[in-house]
């Protein structure tokens, strides 16, 4: 695939705006006492409804187009509906693998770590295990963000607000028992950061990949994937976190508000 240096930008620019997101966190952290559940919970329905449209709608549709159009109707279908399930499979192992000592994903109240002192060594270790776990998540999110951006500009800007949306909650993970433990605000943004950059970095496997090896039939199987991927993400992260750490009526309306702004915006490019 012959990929121009300003689509190449463009698309890379994106992935790592919502890769560096994690920062965001680690400022909410820092500078407020208490965590807004309530907004983060509406944010992450938000972001859930996103990536659960567009995958759905929009990059599971160009996936099964592209497998069509090489293997006809009822193999493209069927490699596309292959392709989206190991998709999730894919991500579902790397939530396996990693290390769960603590939920990267788990919104958490600042004042929770102020109000019960623990070992230093023991917030240190969190932090870390975080800022790993994040890493690890991060970098198949940033072959989705960055692919979807070469595809389709617009649809590459959605998701990247998307994830940037669901790394802000991230960041507090990573950045808040490593500040408790070290008192060092710039050390815990820069664990925080360096979660975020895993994004960046899937981004340009993502190019090398499709560079090197692009067919139309890679391209709707890579694609299908990466529809599997955010809806994983989506119903295994965003959705459960919105709902323990908000109301229930909160995170199904953010759900289908971010679900009707996508809709909106793909009438409006159409």
């Amino acid at each position: 695939m012959n990929i121009n240096l300003e689509t190449f930008l463009y698309a890379f620019g994106l992935t790592l705006f919502a890769g560096l997101a994690t920062g965001i966190g680690s400022a909410l952290a820092f500078y407020t006492k208490q965590t807004n559940k309530k907004f983060l919970s509406m944010a992450l329905g938000f972001s859930a409804g996103i990536m659960i449209y567009v995958s759905m709608v929009e990059i599971f549709d160009k996936a099964k187009i592209s497998l069509v159009g090489v293997y006809g109707e009822t193999r493209g279908y069927w490699y596309t509906t292959i392709a989206f399930f190991v998709g999730i499979a894919v991500i579902g192992i790397i939530d396996v693998l990693v290390p769960d000592a603590q939920n990267p994903h788990e919104i958490r109240d600042v004042k929770e770590i102020e109000q019960k002192p623990e070992e230093d060594k023991a917030l240190m270790r969190m932090g870390l295990f975080s800022a790993l776990a994040i890493a690890i998540h991060n970098f198949p999110e940033g072959i989705a963000t960055f692919m979807s951006a070469i595809e389709d500009p617009a649809l590459g800007i959605s998701i990247a607000i998307a994830i940037a949306i669901h790394n802000i909650p991230e960041g507090i993970a990573v950045s808040m028992p490593i500040f408790f433990a070290t008192g060092n605000k710039r050390k815990a943004f820069g664990y925080s950061f360096l979660s975020g950059l895993s994004e960046p970095l899937g981004a340009l496997l993502g190019y090398f990949f499709m560079v090197r090896f692009f067919h139309e039939a890679v391209f709707g199987l890579v694609f299908a994937g990466v529809a599997g991927i955010m809806v994983y993400i989506s119903l295994d992260e965003l959705l459960p976190t919105a709902e323990k750490y908000g109301e229930h009526h909160i995170a199904i309306l953010g759900l289908i508000s971010g679900m009707a702004v996508m809709a909106l915006s793909l009438l409006l490019l159409a």
